[in-house]
């Protein structure tokens, strides 16, 4: 039994010529019906002529060329406006003559190449059709003439419309899909800086530190399980990305970070070696929502950038949580020192701007007199997660 809720799947399926020949068709029996001959369009003005098997070559061709409008518009084109004219010389008037507007309008929306010279060849053919109209005794005035002229030039116009219209909303479609996929890609470079740097960071600086307690066996083997576990967890963050970007993890869960992670990311940053102070007030809104997404964030690239360019140096973390807003202080008392560490592309501050930004609030980072850095952000709260 056949699904009809897909039928309109299936004829999609069809092919274009297949599609438009049932209106061909329709217009042909049409044509072939007693009660409309002579009911077309005349132009000219020429006594009727009776209805004879010339009328139904005449009528197959104007009507059978429609099948090919959209795949051959301009073989469509040349042979329905050859079937027109002889449908008016031999004035047969048949209903078949609604065949021209409708090839003109698929042409004008369908033909790719000599768009121009179809154009100035099919105004050369009716000035034809009217001279040889006029010298079989055609009664038509000029007005008749010009008017059907500017009916065609219409009905080519109508489809020029609409080919610009798909191209347009083609190109706001392509438009579309090209910012989605840059923003998506801009996601997923964020996402990874955030969830590997800071890992990977720790594992260089606290790898860089090992080098010199080769004298203190217990300081080492310290050293080296906090290097283990910082290389477990940025694999388990890794991996967790990694199946939200593979379209066969449809059930993979986003992880968000959230400002109840800060302590756990602060201890990390001091098993790196870097003397981190932390201060904490208030508690998060219910509504926080992507603020405290981007606080979290906020501190963790901070502090990244602290083992990165101040290792050793006083860092001072301060998180405030009031009811409208979140704001956030990371500064460093120095420059301390760089051995060993990565250097920086800028992306991780840039996009902690963007974050921010998105959200209403206001971002800065600056250096300090004494060679640190202060990063400061309020990020308003209330934002959908």
């Amino acid at each position: 039994m056949i699904d009809l809720r897909r039928l309109p799947d299936l004829w999609r399926r069809l092919d274009v010529t297949v599609r438009d020949l049932p209106f061909a068709l329709s217009l042909i029996v049409a044509s072939l019906l007693p009660a409309l001959h002579d009911n077309g369009t005349q132009l000219g003005d020429l006594p009727g002529r009776p209805f004879d098997a010339t009328a139904v070559a005449v009528i197959a061709l104007e009507c059978l060329p429609l099948a090919v409008r959209r795949r051959w518009p301009a073989v469509c084109l040349v042979l329905v406006s050859l079937g027109f004219a002889l449908d008016q010389l031999r004035a047969y008037h048949l209903v078949a003559g609604v065949a021209l507007p409708v090839a003109l309008v698929s042409a004008g929306a369908y033909l790719e190449r000599h768009r121009r010279v179809t154009a100035i060849l099919l105004s050369a053919a009716y000035l034809s059709l009217v001279f040889a109209l006029d010298r079989l005794g055609s009664t038509e005035g000029p007005e008749g003439y010009v008017t059907f002229y500017l009916a065609l030039v219409l009905a080519w116009g109508i489809g020029a419309w609409l080919r610009s219209t798909w191209a347009a909303e083609a190109e706001r479609r392509r438009h579309v899909a090209e910012t989605t996929r840059m923003a998506e890609r801009t996601r997923i470079a964020r996402e990874l800086h955030d969830v590997v740097t800071h890992h990977v960071t720790a594992m260089v600086v606290q790898a860089e530190a090992a080098r010199y307690l080769t004298a203190a066996p217990d300081r080492l083997d310290a050293t080296l399980s906090a290097v283990t576990d910082t290389g477990r967890r940025a694999i388990a963050d890794l991996r967790h990305l990694l199946d939200l970007l593979n379209p066969d993890h449809g059930e993979a869960v986003r992880r968000i970070p959230s400002i109840g992670e800060l302590h756990t990311l602060v201890e990390q940053t001091r098993l790196a070696g870097q003397p981190v102070e932390f201060t904490e007030e208030g508690r998060p809104a219910r509504s926080a929502g992507s603020a405290e997404f981007v606080a979290y964030r906020v501190v963790q690239e901070s502090l990244t950038n602290a083992l990165k360019y101040a290792h050793g140096s006083r860092t001072v973390v301060d998180v405030r949580f009031g009811e409208k807003e979140i704001t956030v202080q990371v500064g460093t008392d120095g420059s301390g020192s760089r051995t060993g560490s990565p250097g920086g592309s800028g992306r991780g501050l840039a996009g902690l701007r963007e974050r921010v930004d998105a959200l209403g609030g206001e971002f800065g980072a600056e250096r300090r007199a004494d060679g640190g850095f202060v990063v400061r952000a309020r990020i308003p709260v209330g934002s959908p997660s």
